[in-house]
This record gives structure tokens, sequence and C-alpha cells, in this order.
């Protein structure tokens, strides 16, 4: 099924997710670096770089709705789709409760933000396999006749198990 939300003919969901992706995961990276190389101003950068992924994030989450709205109820297509939006808003708000906690000294996050940010990052590794799935094993959003119902990219003679 294509997507219901498309732009210029592609669709948007796939078009935004590189934004909270790669600030939200730029962010980490500086903060680590940061902290290792002794650099507050990496980790004062990464504050806005995970308010703005946070954002960008809602955004991308708003086009994937409206193309989960359209999935067929009792297919693998919708069940995959719900655990990746699902898991989208958990990442989102690890992130949120992280950019929270740093927001009076950006540059000083504690042990807890960090923790929450590479959590964060940890779930948005899971949640960005979900979406591969979806695309290119089920076809969703980019084929009309996409197959809603076949198998993980993990079964079966080409999968890891």
């Amino acid at each position: 099924m294509e997507s219901k939300a498309r732009a210029f003919g592609h669709p948007i969901h796939p078009m935004l997710i590189p934004f909270p992706l790669g600030l939200l995961g730029t962010a980490v990276i500086f903060d680590v670096v940061g902290a290792l190389a002794d650099r507050p101003g990496l980790r004062r950068a990464a504050h806005p770089m995970i308010g703005a992924g946070i954002v960008s994030g809602v955004q991308a989450g708003v086009f994937g709705a409206v193309d989960w709205a359209s999935l067929p109820e009792g297919t693998r297509a919708k069940q995959v789709a719900t655990q990746h939006g699902l898991g989208n808003v958990a990442v989102l708000a690890l992130f949120s409760l992280a950019w929270w906690l740093r927001r009076e000294q950006p540059a000083s996050p504690t042990g807890a933000a960090l923790g929450l940010e590479l959590a964060g990052l940890g779930g948005a590794a899971v949640t960005g396999w979900l979406g591969g799935e979806l695309v290119n094993r089920l076809g969703v959003g980019i084929a009309k006749d996409a197959h809603l119902n076949a198998p993980s990219s993990l079964s079966g003679p080409n999968g890891c198990v």
C-alpha cells in the first residue's frame, strides 16, 4: 500500500526521519565525546540538538500516524507499525526527560540524563530496524502491491535465525 501522506509523489514520513535520527544520534555522540575529552562546548551544543530532534521526531510521527491509520487491521504490517510507533514515542519520551533534566546546566548533563540518552539511542536502533522492516520487507508506503503479511526478515533461509 502506498503512503497516504505524500509530497511530490513520495511518502513524507521517510523524508523526515533523518532529522530526528541525525540530531538525537549526534547529540549523544557530542555528549559522550564531550565527557571523555572534557569539552563542555560539545555537551552544551547537544542540548539544543536534543530539542530539535524531539520537535522533528514529533513532526515525522504525525505523518507516520497518518500512514499507520491506513494499514488494514489484522496484518503483520499493522502489528510492526504499532511497535514502531509506540517505540518511537518511548524514544522521544526518554530524550525529552534527558533534555528536561539538563535544562538548567546544558553543558553538564547528569549521569541520569546521559543514561536516558543512551537508552533512547538504543531504542531508536530497534525502531529504525522496525521501520526498515515495514518499508523493505513489507513494502509499506512504497508499493501498491505491498506484502502486508510477509514473514520477518529475521526468519527463513535469508534471515538471521
